[in-house]
């Protein structure tokens, strides 16, 4: 099923609602329920998310209406949903850059991500890819890229949906602990970065895996290794970076759905429960897993401590990376 830019097509067939007892939330949803994506359409996150709000409308008989607002590194989304009313008709796919990247990147932020989000859902979780066009690298594997890229007199550019993104600083992690002469150009989003490769103007990325498959799957890029401690089922032949020789760079991004902070409790939990029946179906668990990505449940309060426990983390990252902005 596709979709247009900005709606995803008219509802479907309505689930069955909530008893009445737990009062008016248990007609959740009862119109559209606006989506707002921090990121590009065609990128990962906005594919990914429009995978599962189709589903959504499907189950519970309303509209999920995507609205991409891209634009700070996720930033102008997140403030988006943060200053939205809390009735659990504005909901959002929040990264990593929102839960707790950019609260070290910037001075200030317009939202606090401890306070003004509603956990709802694990959504997905991937690895990023190291690739490069076909067409302009001759390298056949990491290491000779590794290799190539060290000959480079003038050094060699990759690129990133933007500073303080998984991208950005796994990047910046590869080329400091290869010694290489890297820098950074930052896009708006997958969709700006691949047509640079393609043309030679940009030399690889290391990004979210689920926005090359396509490109990868045609040829058109090579990829030479995935972050994930594993494997990635559905490209097999691809190194992990530990297996390609790059030890302990191990990155995996996600996304949690989010509320504003103060929807009410049995709506929260009505969302939840249906992102939970759609992660059990097989269909789509497949369907999710070729997109890239492998779908992934959890309870809002598993989302808070998985933001808690990986923070220091990624504070630290920040701090190696250099990255900053004010």
């Amino acid at each position: 099923m596709t979709t247009s830019r900005r709606t995803l097509l008219g509802a479907a067939l309505a689930a069955p609602l909530a008893a009445p007892a737990i009062g008016q939330t248990a007609a959740w949803p009862n119109r559209p329920v606006r989506v707002i994506v921090p990121w590009p359409p065609g990128g990962s996150t906005d594919v990914l998310c429009r995978l599962l709000c189709e589903q959504m409308q499907t189950r519970l008989g309303q509209p999920f209406t995507i609205e991409n607002r891209p634009g700070a590194g996720g930033n102008i989304g997140a403030d988006a949903l943060a200053k939205s009313t809390p009735d659990g008709y504005t909901m959002a796919p929040l990264t990593l850059g929102a839960w707790h990247i950019n609260q070290f990147l910037y001075t200030r932020l317009p939202y606090d991500p401890q306070r003004d989000f509603q956990p709802i859902s694990m959504h997905w979780e991937l690895p990023n890819i190291l690739v490069v066009s076909a067409q302009h690298n001759p390298a056949n594997n990491l290491q000779e890229f590794i290799a190539w890229a060290k000959a480079q007199r003038n050094g060699v550019s990759f690129g990133s949906p933007g500073v303080g993104t998984t991208a950005h600083l796994t990047g910046s992690l590869f080329n400091l602990r290869l010694g290489l002469d890297g820098t950074h150009v930052p896009f708006r989003g997958a969709a700006q970065i691949i047509p640079a490769m393609l043309s030679g103007d940009l030399n690889f990325a290391i990004d979210n895996l689920a926005s090359y498959i396509p490109v990868v799957a045609e040829g058109r890029m090579k990829a030479f290794a995935v972050t994930s401690a594993e494997r990635w089922p559905t490209l097999p032949n691809i190194p992990t970076m530990a297996e390609a020789g790059v030890p302990d760079l191990v990155v995996t991004s996600w996304c949690a759905m989010a509320f504003p902070a103060g929807v009410p409790a049995p709506i929260v939990e009505r969302a939840a429960a249906a992102i939970r029946e759609i992660k059990q179906d097989a269909a789509f668990a497949e369907r999710f897993l070729r997109a890239g990505a492998r779908p992934v449940f959890s309870t809002p309060a598993e989302v808070t401590a998985r933001v808690a426990r990986e923070r220091p983390m990624w504070q630290e990252v920040v701090r190696v990376s250099g990255a900053r902005l004010d």
